[in-house]
C-alpha cells in the first residue's frame, strides 16, 4: 500500500479553514476539476468537470480534532482512505494536511498529485479572502 502526504501552511484561522474543509458539500468549491457534491448521510457524490461520479464513504468527520476522512468506492481501487487535518498554529495561521493510503500503489501518486493541487488552490481562496 502507497502513502502519500501533502500539506500547506494557510494564513487563516484554523476554524476558518474548516469551516469549508469541514463541510462536505463544499469540496467542489476548492477542489479543481470537482463541479459538484452530493451528501447523503455518510455517503458523498463527486461529479468531475469530465462528468466522472466518484462515489465516497465519510468515515470521520470530527470538528473537535478538524479530521476528516473518507473511502474512495471505486471498483479500480482496493483500498482508500484520505484523511484532512486541519493543525492550528496560532490564532491567524493552520497548517492543513491532507495523507493518502490508496491501493494500488498507482492509484495513491494519482490522488496524492489531486490533492496537492487542491491544497493550493484552497491556500490561495482562503488566503485571497482575507486581502
Amino acid at each position: 500500500m502507497a502513502s502519500i502526504r501533502r500539506e500547506v501552511v494557510i494564513e487563516r484561522s484554523a476554524d476558518d479553514v474548516w469551516a469549508l474543509v469541514g463541510d462536505p458539500a463544499t469540496i467542489h468549491t476548492w477542489f479543481p476539476g470537482m463541479t459538484d457534491a452530493t451528501v447523503n448521510g455518510s455517503t458523498r457524490l463527486i461529479t468531475t468537470a469530465t462528468g466522472l461520479p466518484l462515489p465516497e464513504t465519510i468515515l470521520v468527520n470530527d470538528p473537535i480534532q478538524r479530521r476528516f476522512q473518507y473511502r474512495l468506492d471505486l471498483p479500480v481501487v482496493r483500498y482508500h482512505r484520505g484523511t484532512i487535518d486541519v493543525i492550528e498554529l496560532d490564532r491567524a495561521r493552520c497548517l492543513v494536511v491532507y495523507s493518502t493510503d490508496c491501493e494500488p500503489d498507482p492509484m495513491a501518486l494519482v490522488v496524492g498529485g489531486a490533492t496537492g493541487n487542491a491544497l493550493q488552490a484552497l491556500k490561495r481562496q482562503l488566503e485571497a479572502d482575507t486581502a
